[in-house]
């Protein structure tokens, strides 16, 4: 571990900063927008905006550093997020703050896509695992931390919109400071989705699905928070009860996973996050329950993300397993698009319940389809299945790669003789 830190410390640290702000800009439109009157169904259209450049980022951010290197293009796309958070409170309107997202999403996939190709090179074979899951704890704490500055001002007023440009200009500092030499880039040829899908259905839809969940949590819920009547405070908390779930039962659920026949994990773990949706929509109005139910959402969506991966894995040739995550990014995409509109529609037409209700849908649809899979094809074996690799879904589809090539390096060392 510290051979990592001593490794990749200016870059974990520069991508904690871009966290920080990239959090608290997520939560403050959602807060800012209400204090603006703006409809349930803009606030969703811009968040949704936000994984549409993600998206459109994830697919074009190599083509760009193959043209002009690694330094140029981090250095760009981080002086455009600071000049689009200082945007926003410039320009208060729908529209605008819709193509704002739309560029902001693009250039932090395009970040992501920099900082985890520079990871992967500063890192060896040996620890690989090691750097991914440090940089998954970074991601995530970024996001739990900003929730508490969100709390430091007004969110009318111009603060705490300064505050993550500032967060994110100082991040450029270390990372291009850094001697770490810019490594090569190449990206895997993504296999076709129907070639994908008739490997590993339970995985392709399980991402699909898990798309539209985890856009809730990161965007949606300061719109649920601020449709509710919550304050500041209790909005700040309920996103960091998402996040706080997912740090805590990443490393337990990876555990298990390598012990027990995945599927039957997918549907209690889906099963779980059933029950928090549940206590979300019934007891939304008391706060600790209301927290309960945002932890236990979380701690289960996250995790699943790593635990579809590695179970499409499990049945995949490993000259495939590479190839699969461009897919498998992509399905998740579409449905963190998707996610926000319809919760949006869904707010509209049964209120503020209406969040939970859809986050409900989804988790229960993803263990259904896991028990009707199981009747479909016998079951890996636990001896049998590949590694368990943690991951979330802000991470772009190199740090995907990176797990990928981890899994693959296990499953040939179980295959030595």
């Amino acid at each position: 571990m510290f051979q990592v830190l001593k490794a990749a410390w200016a870059l974990l640290l520069g991508m904690g900063l871009l966290m920080i702000g990239n959090g608290m800009q997520g939560t403050l439109l959602g807060i800012r927008g209400d204090i603006e009157n703006f409809s349930t169904i803009q606030l969703s259209i811009i968040v949704s905006s936000y994984f549409v450049g993600f998206l459109g980022g994830s697919r074009l951010a190599p083509l760009m550093i193959r043209r002009v290197g690694h330094v140029r293009v981090f250095a760009a796309l981080a002086s455009l997020i600071s000049a689009i958070m200082i945007f926003y409170p410039t320009v208060v309107d729908p529209l605008a703050w819709t193509m704002a997202r739309v560029v902001i999403g693009f250039c932090f996939s395009g970040v992501y896509v920099t900082a985890e190709s520079w990871l992967n090179n500063a890192a060896s074979n040996a620890t690989r695992g090691q750097a991914l899951s440090l940089y998954m704890i970074v991601q995530t704490s970024g996001i739990v931390i900003a929730q508490g500055l969100i709390l430091i001002a007004d969110p009318s007023g111009f603060v705490l919109f300064v505050i993550p440009c500032i967060l994110v200009s100082i991040a450029i500092t270390p990372i291009l400071l850094s001697i770490s030499p810019s490594p090569g880039f190449e990206a895997t040829k993504p296999m076709s989705l129907k070639v994908l899908f008739t490997q590993a259905p339970l995985s392709c839809v399980g991402m699909l699905l898990l798309g539209g969940v985890f856009a809730a949590q990161f965007g949606m819920a300061p719109v649920y928070g601020a449709e509710a009547g919550l304050t500041v405070t209790e909005i700040s908390s309920f996103v960091s009860a998402f996040f706080i779930g997912a740090i805590m039962t990443q490393f337990p659920i990876g555990w298990l996973s390598d012990r027990m026949e995945r599927r039957k994990l997918i549907v209690i773990i889906s099963c779980i996050g059933t029950v928090g949706a549940i206590i979300g929509a019934v007891f939304g109005g008391i706060i600790p329950l209301l927290l309960l139910a945002a932890f236990l959402i979380g701690s289960t969506s996250n995790p699943l993300y790593s635990l579809l991966t590695a179970h499409a894995n499990d049945y995949l040739e490993l000259e495939d397993m590479a190839s699969a995550s461009g897919g498998l990014i992509f399905l998740n995409g579409l449905g963190a698009i998707a996610g926000p509109l319809i919760i949006g529609s869904s707010m509209d037409i049964f209120g503020p319940k209406g969040y939970f209700f859809f986050l409900g849908i989804l988790v229960t649809a993803i263990s259904l389809y896991g028990i009707y899979r199981s009747t479909k094809r016998p079951a890996v074996a636990a001896e049998d299945s590949g590694a368990y690799v943690t991951m979330a879904p802000i991470v772009s589809p190199v740090a995907v790669q990176i797990a990928q090539e981890i899994a693959i390096d296990d499953a040939k060392e179980n295959l030595a003789p």
